[in-house]
């Protein structure tokens, strides 16, 4: 009996943990990727001597890297070393005071009492009340699909009793006084491309698998792991081909057929897996005939609410910064943090402040730069492309106010030390990873584009193309899109959660 022809396109970690299962379970799997090298959001930038992470820096859930190596008979300690992080954030405020936590709940008790030690006890009923939305939301549900109105509609009572119609912010604000660290324990859903003032509560989820499992960091940056995932695909007979971009889903009799590459080639297969952006999967890969109303131009153009964009500026020094209260991950929050991040998600226009994410991977990892010099980079969440911004005005002036904030704060002489610098805006994420609107994580976390509301990860119209990666169930993150390629696993095989 042959095996079944899958072909994958793009290699993000969603696209890569579905190759890896299917190759394991004896698909065929042939993974397509637009660019010269894998990860998607996940590619990594070298030069001289510098190693920098394109993309998502933050671990959580190692063990679901584990499982994929595992159902596939290898250790994924022979391919990849996870290193744990500690504390696991450092947040800044404004004047450069600053919390930090890890996965010592007596650590972050005194943390939380430098503050407010009135919080301490509010912050512990927090937890108490996070438990169920964490089995419920994480454990049980992120890697169930979602396909059928009813499957959500059996939730329904439950969600009102989790308080799933508040948001992030207003769920903690029950527990917690202290303005700041309201912010601290609310920033999460920016890390998978959600407004902590209107995401769900549900999302409040990730501060206890934070606590479960950890924050980790891959040895090498995490392009480790994808090469590391790549290497796992292609020892079970996958074939991986780079420079290779996908322009049409081909579709005969409401089946997908196979995929047609640029360069004019078809490449016939069973079943056809997107790791694409899901909105510009619809609208570019797959002609309107075959797409019901569920998933037209109306939806994707006009009712749907998309994620903010990024600046990105990655940047390495020919000095260290080890004297500096800069850790492995910092997170800057503005002064006026909640009108920052609403006109951010309102797509207006480009804010005159900012709050930074700075990645310092040299504190744990210093191969990723030649000796005695330091690798960053610099996160600015930024309206998508739906606004009015001008980047090829905006982008240098933007940059330069960036960089002007940490060397007045936190890297003294900064401007004289930078050797190598690379920097991204809306427009890398619309060019070069073909998310629409150039969103850096596609879909909302909302209530109402969450679980069933959220595009599926099987098409309601052509039934055998199927979706993994941020913009599906059960959304962005690491443990979000490897959670889409087991739901995936599970549609196309019937295989278990192994």
């Amino acid at each position: 009996m042959s095996k079944p022809r899958t072909v994958v396109i793009g290699s993000g970690f969603g696209g890569l943990a579905i190759a890896a299962r299917l190759c394991a379970r004896g698909h065929q799997v042939d993974l397509f990727e637009k660019r010269d090298q894998l990860g998607g959001r996940a590619s990594v930038f070298t030069k001289n001597g510098f190693t920098f992470d394109g993309g998502p820096t933050v671990i959580t859930a190692p063990f679901l890297f584990d499982e994929l190596f595992a159902m596939a008979g290898r250790e994924r300690s022979n391919y990849v070393q996870l290193i744990p992080i500690n504390p696991f954030y450092r947040i800044f405020d404004h004047r450069g005071n600053y919390f930090e936590y890890n996965g010592d709940i007596n650590y972050v008790l005194s943390q939380i009492e430098r503050w407010n030690p009135a919080d301490k006890e509010g912050y512990l009923r927090f937890l108490e009340s996070t438990r169920p939305i964490f089995q419920r939301g994480f454990m049980e549900l992120s890697s169930q699909p979602f396909l059928r109105f009813k499957d959500m509609l059996r939730l329904v009572p439950e969600l009102i009793r989790l308080q799933a119609h508040r948001s992030v912010y207003s769920y903690v604000a029950q527990f917690i006084q202290n303005e700041f660290l309201r912010r601290c324990f609310t920033f999460h859903p920016l890390l998978i491309g959600g407004n902590p003032f209107t995401a769900s509560a549900i999302y409040t989820l990730i501060h206890p698998l934070e606590l479960e499992w950890g924050i980790w960091y891959a040895r090498g940056g995490t392009g480790a792991l994808v090469a590391a995932l790549a290497r796992l695909i292609e020892e079970h007979g996958g074939r991986i081909h780079l420079n290779s971009e996908v322009v049409e889903i081909v579709v005969h009799n409401q089946r997908a057929i196979g995929v047609r590459l640029r360069n004019g080639c078809f490449v016939p297969a069973d079943y056809v897996i997107s790791n694409a952006d899901v909105p510009s999967t619809y609208l570019q890969l797959i002609a309107p005939q075959h797409r019901s109303w569920r998933n037209s131009d109306f939806r994707y153009k006009r009712l749907t609410r998309y994620s903010m964009s990024l600046v990105v500026i990655y940047f390495g020094t020919n000095r260290l910064y080890r004297d500096t209260p800069l850790v492995h991950h910092n997170i800057i929050l503005s002064e006026h943090y909640r009108e920052l991040i609403m006109q951010i998600f309102r797509a207006r226009s480009l804010p005159k402040e900012f709050s930074l994410y700075l990645h310092m991977p040299t504190r744990t990892d210093p191969s990723l730069a030649p000796e005695n010099h330091e690798a960053f980079y610099v996160l600015s969440p930024v309206p998508h492309l739906g606004a009015s911004i001008d980047w090829n005005r905006e982008a240098k002036p933007y940059r330069d106010a960036i960089m002007k904030f940490p060397e007045q704060h936190y890297l003294p002489n900064l401007s004289q030390h930078i050797v190598v610098e690379h920097m991204i805006d809306p427009r890398y994420f619309r060019d070069q990873l073909n998310t629409y609107l150039g969103t850096g994580f596609s879909i909302q976390p909302t209530l109402f584009q969450s679980a069933w509301f959220r595009p599926h990860n099987q098409s309601e119209d052509i039934k055998n193309i199927y979706f993994v990666g941020a913009g599906t169930h059960p959304g962005a993150g690491l443990p979000g899109v490897l959670c889409s390629a087991k739901v995936v696993d599970r549609l196309i095989t019937g295989g278990g959660f192994k």
